[in-house]
């Protein structure tokens, strides 16, 4: 191949495109393939086991109501699945090439910017695609039960397709405006969940015959407009990934570099961050231009006023602004057209800070070492535990004040007309104790993940596993007693305090005189106690391990 013929657009989506075939040979051989495959396809299987009718006869004539809720939540797994797996497949797309120093290198081959950006985009939706096709045979185990057309299940499967090229799309667009992966991670996770929810609930109102929908119709939704809309919409990201691509390599930020955040706010779209206002500088203080006074933390100070911005506010200007575009319509919903969903919303508001908390804490620790400074750090006057604090604080301080930009809703729905909750101020300050006490709970998970592990990456995959099992075990274990086993219900939920999204969908709500109990019916604040004692006792003794062993490094460095 030679400079004078570039690879074109057309050659750019054939399987001579080298950029996939790179990276599928380097992803399949690793040993994370194949484990991704086994978790995969077993939870799909697991799922349908658990699921599976268990009457003694099955009417095979009709539409079995057991036939057809095994295979929606076959396909809901699935799709719920394969949202979580697209950002961590696809997000490094162009910011782990910015991180790598490796951008420039890849800009200056033969490829065109549309061959680069295409092979991207198929390098990470090709692994999820095997995932896919490896779930076939569990589906056609299915169908003779059933409840759902065949034609229906490939439709289905079209618009799973179509929806898993939105979200690869989004993603790769995410990282070629985002410096670091782990902003770009979170940024489409943020994009991607919504989306996702948006459509699970389409598909369920859709669905059956109670919802009104002819079959015919339904097919088309899934098979033909999703996904030509999904198609629309990742030729025109393409596009803009496309001109990001173009522009001139000096317009462009490398992986290390620090971003100019007075030009960044001159040339933002939308909302902008002034560190010198309220509540910016809450989590933006602004540059230092005198010397720090005695008795201040100096690992604080950096870690908040260069280490977390160095990299630009795109992240942060985008958390804000998707968040609270999300609580309008949550805030609706679950406080005044559902009043008994008010738990509910606090749960939205904890798994903001379950995607937040990790990416500022993650790499408290794990930075220092990949940028060979933490013996360093570990030489100076400064005591472990002063720079554990310092760290920690830092990236706590930042994901509680972005988390309480979306708490207001439970105090207007408490404090204004048509005061539905007017007698229900426990259970609301009970909420906020929950997102409170969980927002400490997800920053020392994610430092001591940073502190046992050797890498950023590994530390935020371990931070995300442990905070998502911990959230939503006790969530699954009762969905799955509801499937299986109805009397164990209420043994099952005994577990709701290790989930604080269980423990706010616990609380009892009077709503004006007008008794309401949430899913436990006896215990609720008794529920309450056990998660305040429960999460309160893990943190420190997370925290005295940490001390230790900074303590025991400490004395070995010195």
């Amino acid at each position: 191949m030679s400079l004078s013929n570039p690879i074109s657009l057309s050659n750019s989506m054939s399987l001579s495109n080298p950029i996939p075939r790179h990276q599928l040979i380097v992803s399949l051989r690793r040993r994370r393939g194949l484990l991704l495959m086994l978790g995969y396809v077993g939870l799909l299987g697991l799922t349908v086991l658990l699921a599976w009718p268990t009457a003694d006869r099955l009417d095979l004539t009709g539409s079995p109501a057991e036939a057809r809720r095994l295979t929606d939540l076959f396909f809901l797994t699935q799709y719920v699945l394969m949202a979580l797996l697209v950002p961590p497949l696809a997000a490094d797309a162009i910011s782990g090439e910015r991180e790598r120093n490796t951008l420039e290198m890849l800009l200056a081959t033969p490829l065109r910017p549309a061959a680069i950006v295409w092979g991207k985009f198929a390098a990470g939706l090709t692994q999820l695609a095997v995932l896919v096709f490896a779930s076939l045979p569990i589906v056609t185990l299915c169908l003779p039960l059933g409840g759902i057309h065949p034609s229906e299940a490939a439709a289905t499967y079209v618009a799973m397709c179509g929806s898993a090229s939105l979200f690869g799309m989004v993603a790769v667009a995410v990282s070629a405006e985002s410096r670091r992966t782990m902003s770009a991670m979170v940024i489409s996770y943020m994009i991607i969940l919504p989306v996702a929810a948006s459509t699970v609930m389409l598909y369920s109102l859709s669905g059956g015959p109670q919802a009104g929908v002819a079959a015919s119709s339904r097919l088309v939704m899934l098979g033909l407009v999703w996904p030509v809309v999904c198609g629309l919409v990742c030729v025109g990201l393409l596009l803009r990934v496309r001109g990001r691509l173009l522009k001139p390599l000096d317009e462009m930020p490398g992986g290390g570099a620090v971003g100019d955040l007075g030009d960044e706010d001159v040339e933002a779209v939308g909302m902008v961050i002034r560190r010198d206002r309220f509540p910016d500088y809450l989590f933006a203080p602004p540059e230092r231009d005198e010397l720090m006074a005695d008795g201040v933390n100096p690992v604080h100070d950096k870690e908040i006023r260069g280490e977390l911005f160095g990299q630009g506010t795109l992240m942060l200007r985008l958390t804000i602004q998707v968040s609270m575009l999300m609580a309008l319509p949550l805030m609706a919903v679950c406080f005044y057209l559902q009043p008994a969903w008010a738990g509910w919303y606090t749960g939205y508001v904890v798994l903001l800070n379950l995607l937040l908390a990790p990416v500022f804490s993650a790499g408290s620790i794990t930075g220092e070492r990949e940028r060979g400074t933490l013996d360093l750090l570990l030489c100076t006057p400064l005591s472990p535990a002063r720079i554990l604090w310092g760290k920690m604080l830092a990236g706590m301080r930042v994901s509680f004040v972005l988390t309480s930009f979306v708490v207001w809703p439970i105090v207007f729905a408490w404090a204004l007309p048509p005061w539905t909750y007017g007698n229900d101020g426990p259970a609301m300050l009970g909420y906020l104790a929950i997102i409170a006490l969980s927002a400490v709970t997800s920053s020392v998970v994610a430092t001591f993940c940073s502190l046992v592990a050797r890498r950023t990456s590994l530390a935020m995959l371990g931070s995300y596993t442990w905070l998502g099992l911990m959230y939503g075990l006790p969530l699954l274990a009762r969905g799955v007693a509801e499937l299986i086993a109805p009397p164990l219900v209420d043994r099952v939920w005994a577990i709701a305090p290790v989930s604080p999204v269980a423990t706010a969908a616990s609380l009892p709500l009077w709503l004006a005189n007008r008794p309401y109990e949430g899913p436990e019916v006896a215990g609720s604040w008794f529920t309450l106690a056990a998660f305040l004692a429960l999460h309160a006792g893990m943190c420190v003794v997370l925290l005295v391990v940490m001390f230790r062993v900074l303590a025991v490094r400490w004395r070995v460095r010195s």
